[in-house]
């Protein structure tokens, strides 16, 4: 289970705590440098587990939650820091909490597994979140006041976010419908 795949996805994971500790103690190179060999450690394992034919169930999930933990965790602390808008931080936040509650309602709705691909548009509201984090890290780096010239990057990061949530709850809704929900109203127990 524990193969070199799974075991960069699993550092990528224990880096995270590393990078807040750097990134709150306003270390902002070492922050870039730990941000940037996660960034690593992600295109690593998935391309070693497509060419050594190693992926695993573990490694399927493991791998987008180091992907979020890093990602909401970096918004999290930087909007805390006042170094991105909170309001692009909620809509981060939001979304991943509205298309986990989704996901739940309709297991229990139908009691069946929705299958979750990431489509185009969740894959480069991904890509956004990790640009936006690295462009702050790198502005904070720089001593640069990142909220002032990076207005429009916020605006197309959260802009992207909104849709890639929209999407994912359209997604869900046309599943359920498919699966003959939608016409009865489920008996729900007092």
């Amino acid at each position: 289970m524990l193969n070199l795949p799974n075991f960069l996805t699993l550092l990528r994971i224990l880096a995270i705590p590393v990078f807040l500790i750097f990134l709150t103690d306003r270390q902002f190179g070492t922050a870039v440098v730990i941000f940037v060999l996660a960034g690593i450690t992600d295109s690593l394992d998935g391309a070693i587990a497509r060419i050594t034919n190693t992926r695993t169930t573990l490694g399927a999930y493991m791998d987008p939650l180091a992907d979020k933990m890093l990602i909401l965790s970096g918004f999290v602390a930087l909007a805390l820091m006042d170094s991105v808008p909170r309001w692009l931080t909620v809509v981060v936040i939001s979304r991943d909490v509205i298309i986990l509650l989704g996901y739940l309602s309709l297991f229990l709705l139908t009691q069946q597994l929705m299958e979750i691909r990431p489509s185009a548009i969740s894959k480069a509201a991904t890509f956004l979140h990790l640009v936006t984090l690295a462009a702050v890290l790198l502005s904070l780096w720089r001593e640069a006041p990142a909220v002032r010239h990076l207005g429009a990057l916020f605006g197309i990061t959260g802009a992207v976010t909104a849709v890639s949530g929209f999407h994912y709850i359209f997604r869900g809704l046309r599943w359920y419908q498919q699966k003959g929900g939608g016409t009865t109203i489920p008996a729900v127990s007092p």
